[in-house]
Order: C-alpha cells, then structure tokens, then sequence
C-alpha cells in the first residue's frame, strides 16, 4: 500500500482537519470583508525576497524571448508589495496566500506554507493586537473549541490575552536584565554582558555571536516555552535593534512598537508599527545583509523601489499570521503537514 498523502485512507484520516480549514479561511475572508478591508494579490516571483540575517529564500531566474537572464525570488512575504499599494493610496489591505522560504521544514515548518498578512494606515499597532484577538476568537468559534493544545501546553482562545513586554519576559523567565546590555538610545548593544548572562543561565554562546544572536538564543531556549500558557500571549516592546520593519517607541527609544503572537509556546503572529523612514530601513537591511554575508556567505538585492515606496508610505500598522499554524492549533494535529491539502512530498501526513 502506498504510503503517499493521496492515498484514500489517510485523506479520509486528514479530511475533518481540511475541511475545517477550508471553513476558517472562508470566515476569515468574511470577517476583513465586514471590516472594509479588500483582499490583494501579490506576485510571488520578486527582485528582493526579504532582507532578514535567517530569511532564506527560493532562488529561479527568468529567460526572456532573447535569453537574456534574470535572477528573481519566490517572495518569502507579500510584505514590500503590500506596503508598495499602501504607498498608491489603499488603506486597508489583507492577503491570504502562499509564501516561500527555504531551509524550513520540521514539525511546525514547511518551505511553502499560507500566511495571512493585513495592513491598516493611520492606525496604531495596538489595533492590529486587536484584530489578533478577533481572529483568535473566530478560530475558536468556527472550529468548536476554545481549548488548544501542543505537546502538553495548553491555552483558552477566547482567555483574556497576557500582554508582556520582552524586558519583563527575559526577568521573569530567563532571570536576565536585557536592557542593561542596551544604551540609552537603544542602538548600542554590550554582547559580553548579555552573553554573560546567559552563560550563568546555562545557555551555550560562541565567540562570533552578535548580541542579536545571543538575544535569540535565550528567547527560544528559556522564554518562549512559556509564552501562550494558558491564554494567548502578546510578546511587545522589543529591543530597537531587533525591530526589523517596526518603527521606535514614541515612549521609549530603546524599544520598537512590534510584537508577536504566541499559543501554546508556538509563535502565530508578528506585528509592527511600520516604519515609514526610509534611510532607516536602508541602513537595517544593509546591517542584515552584511550579517547574512558574515553567517551563510550571501546576500539578497535590497528592492530599492520599495524604500522610494516608504516615502510615500502613510502611517501604518500590520501583522503576518501562520494561517497554517493556528489551522493546526485548533484542529489539534501534530504536525503542520496533516492540515495541508497536498503535503510537500511523499513522506507527508503519515
């Protein structure tokens, strides 16, 4: 007997979890319907798939009718397009579609997976928690169940969310004082001392780390694990230097206006107050492509036609959701490859 996802009786097994699939999606469409938004296409083949440090991307080139070739990339967000058409003048934007990154796969990673992005201007990012929250609560509602679990942590749904900063997270769960590693201004980081702290926590750090690299290494060892505990979790205020595409703290310069999403100490969600400054994002993107070149010995094209978009870009706030992950969540599979209709290879949906 086959061992393929196709075969009838593992689909058979697989299908209430795809159906509930299919009704979430189509709830979730309804619910921005009912919230003005319109949903947007983005072309999944790009110049610049992203320029995060551990943002790896699918790589293909383009032939023209006279050969001549062109390096392009499966986009691993819809996120600079989607900010290029806040630039043209939409307001309220939402994208429900795939996207591809490479070097991810295992029990809550796929190469190609479904992200839910949306995009509101002139709203804070607080707003976007807001619609996290309602996004929780109609997967509870279309699912049937509130309580979801995942390897033996559980979490209510429709429980009032924990907010809680990344400087009380790293006190109360790692014992770390991470903003004593950071200067006033937020933009000079001490990597000895925060190493230091880790190691007398017992978190293993080499030489060549970056203090992002230690950073991250305490969060998913020691604060992570507990975060989605019960009630969701909204992780926020994290460092400056960690702020990817958020823009500063109008309280606090040494914190970003992000945050994510965490259940079951699985991460759902990442949101930002977005950055509009575009000789910002410039210097943050050529820092992580410097630091890609340091780590794996590449770098991506930064879409200079995106940072002339930010010029143009009005307020805004936005989050990209795993649809994947939170479909996983509720129908309580084990892994994210069970809840997809056709898993990436054979081996899938066992």
């Amino acid at each position: 007997m086959t061992s393929s996802w196709w075969n009838p009786e593992r689909h058979a097994d697989r299908r209430p979890w795809l159906l509930t699939r299919a009704r979430l999606k189509a709830e979730i469409r309804a619910w921005y319907a009912s919230q003005d938004f319109i949903e947007v296409d983005t072309a999944c083949l790009q110049h610049a798939p992203g320029n995060e440090t551990h943002l790896h991307a699918f790589a293909t080139e383009r032939i023209s009718p006279d050969l001549v070739r062109q390096p392009l990339y499966l986009h691993t967000s819809p996120e600079f397009a989607m900010k290029k058409l806040l630039a043209a003048g939409e307001n309220k934007i939402f994208s429900l579609g795939p996207v591809f990154r490479n070097r991810e796969h295992g029990t809550l990673h796929l190469n190609e997976f479904s992200m839910l992005e949306w995009y509101r201007t002139q709203a804070d990012y607080h707003t976007i928690i807001d619609d996290c929250t309602a996004l929780l609560q109609l997967a509870a509602t279309v699912s049937g169940t509130s309580l979801v679990s995942y390897r033996g942590r559980s979490a209510d749904l429709l429980a009032q969310p924990q907010h809680l900063t990344v400087a009380d997270a790293f006190k109360q769960h790692a014992h770390i004082d991470v903003f004593s590693t950071i200067s006033e201004d937020g933009y000079s980081t001490d990597v000895k001392a925060l190493a230091a702290q880790a190691e007398q926590r017992g978190i293993k750090t080499s030489k060549d780390d970056t203090w992002s690299d230690v950073f991250s290494k305490v969060l998913i060892a020691r604060i992570e694990p507990h975060l989605g505990i019960g009630q969701p979790t909204f992780l926020t205020d994290y460092p400056i230097t960690e702020a990817a595409l958020a823009h500063a703290s109008q309280t606090d310069p040494r914190v970003a206006e992000r945050f994510e999403l965490y259940c079951c100490g699985v991460e759902l969600a990442n949101g930002f107050g977005e950055l509009t400054d575009a000789a910002e994002q410039r210097q943050r993107f050529e820092t992580a492509m410097d630091d890609k070149q340091r780590i794996y010995g590449e770098r991506y094209p930064i879409d200079a036609d995106f940072l002339a978009a930010l010029e143009h870009m009005p307020e805004a706030s936005g989050a990209a959701l795993g649809f994947d992950r939170l479909v996983m969540l509720v129908t309580g599979a084990e892994r994210i490859d069970q809840i997809v209709w056709t898993p990436p290879d054979a081996d899938s949906a066992r």
